[in-house]
Order: structure tokens, then sequence, then C-alpha cells
């Protein structure tokens, strides 16, 4: 097939006018899956590659054909202004043959939605939040609006498949189709999936369809990657050293270096000068603290402010101020950044990108990477690694570079196996049990038990929820009062369950703190939470800001700015790390490869922690004995491994063991002291882990692990299972503990 001859002629033309020379490989795969079958349709391609362009050429086409007879495309992205940026380019696409493209989220004047109620047609592009509140407040409108829905385009899918939001985007969307009674294809996008057949699972699973997942040439990814690390004073890791290798330096340092304080900011500070960069890091008070920093830095060097900064708790006008620089191809301004700036917002022609520490998945770092090299550069990303200098006195585990090390190992996992964490499809999601009963309780009205039953239970991320436990479930919410029973027997929400519905923030599946939005004069900053009092400092929107009034009633803080620095906080928790991450960081301790992307501190201080792993014996001796009872054990193991093997010591093993202060720095290693020999250790755990155990023994008494949003309103037993069986990774971690028996054990 011609795909491009396929086109429809507005299409063809649009192509002319952009100056494309040919179509790329994902266009012509795609354009051959979507017109050439009726499967679901997974691309996977690297950014700025045209995965968005590739999916709608052809769907555009087949809905200029035929047109539909409500919206024809429904187009689902993770974040807002991911649905502004896409917005622009498909409505100049769309306007010449009048195919109509409508956003819908909280920041869109009612206007616009009332103009697609009213007559339903083209494409709508929502985020998961604003979708669940659709089928809630415009149940009746469903059938009409997406009767004759075609498509469903789901951008950045990787970052919907190991959490909550994902499983609740695709409850959504079997819902919305049994409602409206359409059989529509489902598009999935990214540029990171790590396991594709996997995640095309995932993105059929209720459709009734199979998953094409086109293979085609990328062509060649270049790119440009350095990795620097500092300690936070002086002196660096190179210091007094001889016979170190030669690494190129990406870009000499000018004389106007600024003698930092910081080294690691003042690195970043020089190397964006005339540039325009994005910096990442792990956290919202990361980021507002090197935000500062930056800015101190031009004060100080009497140079303009050439800092803005983008992250979750910031106000709408500061989010759009800091996109709509970094769209224009002459600033020469830089973004300190979260997540919000990871996924695929066209920001023009970007130079390069700083990363701060390490982030926590191979995934993220694919993503921050991508945001670079488009338009014909090759990707640059500079990672800044940072670390205060041990004590003297410092313990083993405090005296190796832990991020320097996760760093390196992301990115030879990429390189050497093209590994992306895959989906996690193995959970028990009572919490989102919980969600969904609700709303569909509140957008459906009253429903005897078995119907409801048969509306949320059979949606298929619930595939391992028995009856009993949804039974067991709704009993609980009708003794709290979140649902209520009719004189008839049908169940309805109840008063307090109103309560909880009725809040905007019950759209949303992920954890929220309880907020208050910071404003100077009628300038609104963004929010925080846990405000201080009258008179003391908070960090926002990259400054600091005195406190004049807290409204707690109206949760708002009234506040003026000033000089200084000082920590923010709004909340922020660790992402979990994927065990083949821990243990190709072991390997990056144990082999004594040379990467070419290491600057010369990061070289020197990665040398030093190669010998201290050496000459401790942590090669072959996962535990290690740090003097009189303490022990420090290396397991080398992800986040919910990790999480596991923990409690499995602490409940499973203590009183064999002699154990006492089990003292976690997850998912790194833990510190603690016992009445064993290292030899009785190995054996005590492994006959521990060869034992049949009830995997809900590895809960404490009376605990109630609330780990998802909406757990507190399920009943305890319910999430005790969940956290036992769907979240500890009881299997990865007997794996290990077995293994150090044999000398397997990594």
């Amino acid at each position: 097939m011609n795909v491009f001859y396929r086109y429809a002629p507005f299409i063809q033309d649009y192509i002319y006018r952009s100056g494309w020379q040919a179509l790329r490989g994902v266009q012509n795969a795609a354009g051959e899956a979507i017109f050439g079958t009726k499967d679901n349709v997974l691309l996977t391609a690297s950014t700025a590659s045209g995965k968005t362009e590739a999916a709608f050429f052809p769907i555009l086409t087949l809905l200029d054909e035929d047109p539909s007879d409500s919206v024809g495309a429904l187009y689902i992205a993770p974040l807002k202004a991911l649905i502004n940026d896409q917005f622009g380019r498909l409505d100049e696409l769309c306007e010449e043959a009048g195919i109509s493209v409508t956003r819908w989220h909280g920041d869109v004047p009612q206007t616009q939605k009332r103009k697609l109620l009213r007559k339903p047609s083209g494409i709508l592009q929502i985020t998961p939040e604003s979708l669940e509140s659709l089928m809630i407040n415009k149940h009746m409108e469903i059938p009409s609006l997406f009767g004759d829905l075609r498509f469903i385009v789901i951008d950045e899918i990787h970052s919907l498949l190991r959490g909550d939001r994902g499983m609740q985007t695709f409850c959504l969307i079997e819902r919305l189709c049994r409602l409206a009674g359409c059989d529509p294809r489902r598009i999935g996008l990214s540029a990171t999936i790590g396991n594709p057949e996997a995640a095309g699972r995932v993105l059929a699973a209720g459709s009734g369809r199979a998953t094409s997942i086109p293979e085609f040439d990328g062509g060649k990814e270049v790119w440009r990657l350095s990795m620097e690390h500092f300690f936070n004073t002086s002196p660096q890791a190179d210091e007094g050293k001889q016979d170190v290798p030669e690494t190129p330096f990406p870009e000499p340092p000018t004389d106007t270096a600024p003698k930092a304080a910081d080294p690691g900011t003042g690195y970043i500070f020089e190397h964006t000068r005339g540039k325009k960069c994005l910096i990442f890091t792990n956290s919202r008070e990361e980021c507002e603290a090197v935000c500062q920093s930056l800015r101190q830095y031009c004060e100080t060097n009497h140079e303009p402010d050439r800092f803005l900064i983008h992250h979750g708790n910031l106000s709408a006008s500061y989010r759009e101020s800091a996109e709509e620089e970094m769209k224009d191809d002459e600033s020469l301004m830089s973004v300190c950044a979260t997540a919000t700036l990871e996924l695929g917002i066209d920001i023009g022609r970007l130079e390069r990108a700083f990363q701060i520490d390490a982030p926590f998945t191979v995934s993220g770092f694919l993503q921050r990477m991508g945001r670079t090299g488009r338009r014909g550069n090759p990707s640059e990303m500079w990672f800044v690694m940072r670390e205060d200098h041990p004590e003297a006195r410092a313990m083993l585990p405090d005296m190796l570079p832990w991020y320097l090390i996760q760093g390196i190992a992301l990115v030879q996992l990429y390189i050497e196996e093209r590994f992306v964490e895959p989906p996690r499809t193995e959970r028990l999601p009572y919490s989102l049990l919980y969600h969904q009963t609700m709303s569909t309780l509140a957008s459906c009205g009253e429903m005897t038990p078995a119907e409801l039953a048969s509306r949320v239970l059979t949606l298929s991320c619930f595939y391992r929820i028995s009856q009993e436990d949804y039974r067991l479930l709704l009993r609980h919410l009708l003794e709290i009062d979140h649902i209520s029973r009719t004189e008839t027997g049908g169940l309805i929400l109840g008063l307090a369950g109103e309560r909880i519905v009725n809040n905007y923030k019950f759209y949303a599946v992920f954890q929220e703190n309880i907020e208050y939005s910071v404003r100077s004069g009628p300038e609104e900053l963004g929010t925080i939470v846990k405000p201080p009092p009258v008179g003391d400092k908070i960090a926002i929107a990259g400054r600091v800001w005195l406190v004049d009034e807290v409204d707690h009633k109206k949760r708002e803080v009234y506040c003026t700015l000033v000089k200084g620095n000082i920590p923010a906080y709004f909340g922020d928790v660790a992402g979990d790390i994927h065990t083949h991450i821990l243990e190709r960081m072991y390997g990056v301790l144990r082999e004594q490869k040379n990467y070419p992307y290491l600057m010369r501190h990061a070289v020197c201080r990665l040398q030093d922690a190669r010998d201290i792993f050496q000459k401790s014996g942590m090669e072959d001796h996962p535990l290690v004995h740090l003097g009189g009872n303490m022990w420090a054990l290396f397991p080398w193991l992800g986040s919910y491994a990790f999480l596991a093997l923990e409690r499995f010591l602490k409940i499973r093993c203590r009183d064999r063991l002699g154990l006492k202060g089990l003292n976690p720095s997850r998912p790194y290693y833990m510190q603690f002291t016992m009445k064993v020999s290292e030899e009785e250790f190995y054996r005590i755990t492994a006959e521990e882990a060869v034992k049949e155990f009830d995997p809900l023994e590895l809960v404490y008494p009376k605990e109630v692990p609330v780990f998802e949003k909406y757990d507190e309103y399920v009943p305890p037993e319910l999430v005790r299972k969940g956290f036992a069986l769907g979240v500890l990774d009881i299997e990865g971690m007997k794996q290990r503990v077995l293994g150090w028996q044999t000398g397997d054990g990594t």
C-alpha cells in the first residue's frame, strides 16, 4: 500500500505545505496497520518521530471519507499541557477539512464544552480525570456524544501502565463503550514501551480486538550524553589523583564560571548560559531549591534572570508561561522542571537537558532525554550527580555514590538490552474498585447489587477480584454510609459517599495532599501543603516569600516576595525502582568497564566506589559485617521486593536471627544488629523462604497499610490483602534469599 496516496487530499496538501520530503517509517507502518486491519494499534517510536501524525493522518482520512454521527475520535492524554500542545497542531491540520477539535479539561471555557454537547463531532481531547467527570456529570449525554465513536487514541500510554491512573483510564474506556454502544479501535502511542506484547494486551483488554504492533526501521539513535559527579563541598573526587583517564569535557568552561558554594549547581549555571535548556529534578522540592540557587547565581554575577520553573503545584499561568517560552526558538531561557515536562510537549529547538541525580526509571530517563534532539539534532543530556562527603566515621553503605551508580545502570540497561520497565498487571486494585463503584452509582443512579457487580466487577482490570471480595466491599460501604439501600433493595450513594463524590478531587485516583492556594496580591503562585505560621517563609515559583496571612478556612496563604534561600515542601513521595535496575547497579560496581559518557570527577568517584566494593567483599557477600553485631545487607532488589524482604526479616526471621534495629535505606541496603553468623543468616533465611506461608503474614498485626488514595474507605481485610498479594513482590524476594544459600544470588 502506498500510504501517502491513501491519505485524504487535505492531508496530502498539509504534508506538501510542511515541506516533508517523505513519510517516516512510523507513518508508513501506522498507515498500513490502521488502513489495512480492524485491530487496535500500538505505535512505539522515539520521541519526535511523528507518532501523533502517524496515528491521526489515517484516522482523519477515514473520518473524512465516512463522517461520524458523533465524536469520531477520542484523544486521551495524561497532562493538560500535552492536550494544549497537540490542540494547536490538530486544529491546523483539521481546519481545511472542517473537522472540529475540542479540548475538555479544567482550564477550558464552558462555552466550548457546551458547543460540543449541542453538536457532537470531530475529535475530543481529554484527560482521564475530565473523562471521569464527564461520565458522572454528563451521563445522559454519553450515547449522543460517543454513539458513533471510531477511535480512541491514548498518548504517552507508558505513563498509564504501572498504576491506578492507567487502570482507571481503561475502566472508563470500557464503561464509555458499553454505555454509548460503540466499538472503537484503540491506538496507543509511546516512545518508551518496555514489553510491547504485554502493553498490547493491556491496550486491548475488554475490546474484543487483537493489537497490531507495527515494526519498522526507526533509524539510528544518536545521543550526546555526559555524566558528572560533584561533592557538595571541596575536595572533588579527582583531586590529588594521578593517572586519571582523559575524558572529553563536553564544553570548556569560561572564565566567568562562578566559584560556587554548590559546585553542581554552578556547573549547570555555566553550561546553560546562552542556551535553551531543561533542568530535570526528581521532586518539586528539589526543583524549587535548584531554581532558587540558579537565580541567586544570576544576581551574584549581575546577569538578567534566565531561569523559569514548571511543576504540578504551580498556577496555570506560571506553567503556561514556561511552556510558551520553551516553544520560542529564539529564547535562551532555561526551565527547572519535574515530570510535568517529561511527556511529549513539543518544546521546539531545545539544546540540552540536564538531569540532577538519577531518575527512578529507564522510562523516565528516555522521556527526559527525548525532550531534546528535535528537528534533526541528536538528543543531548547532561547528568549531574551530587553527594555530600561521607563523614569520617561513616559506615560502608554511606560511602557509596548511589545516585551515580543508579544513573549508570539506567543508561547501560537501555544501551545493552533496550530494557524499559514492563506494565504492572498483577495488582489487586481495591482502591480503584471503590472509586469505580462510587463513580458508577453516581452516574447511573439506583442499581441492584447484581446490576452494580455486572457493571463494575466485569471491567477487565478487576479480573483478579472475586465476587466474595466485592460483597465484602459493598457491605462495608453500607456500614460507613458511602452507599445506602433503598426500600426496594436497590443501592444508591449514601450521604457520606455523596460528600466524597461531589468534590472535584474525586475524579483523580492519584494521591493528593490537602493544599493551600498561595497568593501575592492578585497573583496566584500555586499551591503548597502544610503552610507555616505567619512570619515564616515559604518557597514556591523559584522564589522565597514571607507569609503575611494564613486563612485555614479558605485554605489560602497570602505572602510577599523577599530574598533568601529555603527548602520547599509539597508532600512528594519517591517512585518505585525495578529490580533489574538494582541488579545492573551491582554489575556496575563489579565490572571494570569504562563508560565513555563519564566525566573526570565521575570516573574517579566510580573507581573509589569499585575499590570499596572489592575490599569490603560485597561482590560475593550480600551481607557485610560492619563490626560488633552490626551488619549491612545489600539485596539488589527493586522497591516492592525490598519491602517484602524487610518485612520477611522482621516478621518471619527476627527471633531466629536475634535481629534488632533494622534500618532500611530503600531500596539500596538495610542495616541491623543480629546474634548469628553470616552463614547462619543465609541458612535461616533460606529455611524460612522455602516454607509455605500466607503472604498476609508479612502484614503486621492490626496494620492497615493504606497505599492508594481510596484505601481508607476499603475494608481493612481487603487493604491488607491488596498490599500483601498485589504490592509486595514476595516471589522476587524468595528467589533472592534462596539464591544466597546456593551461591546463585546477586
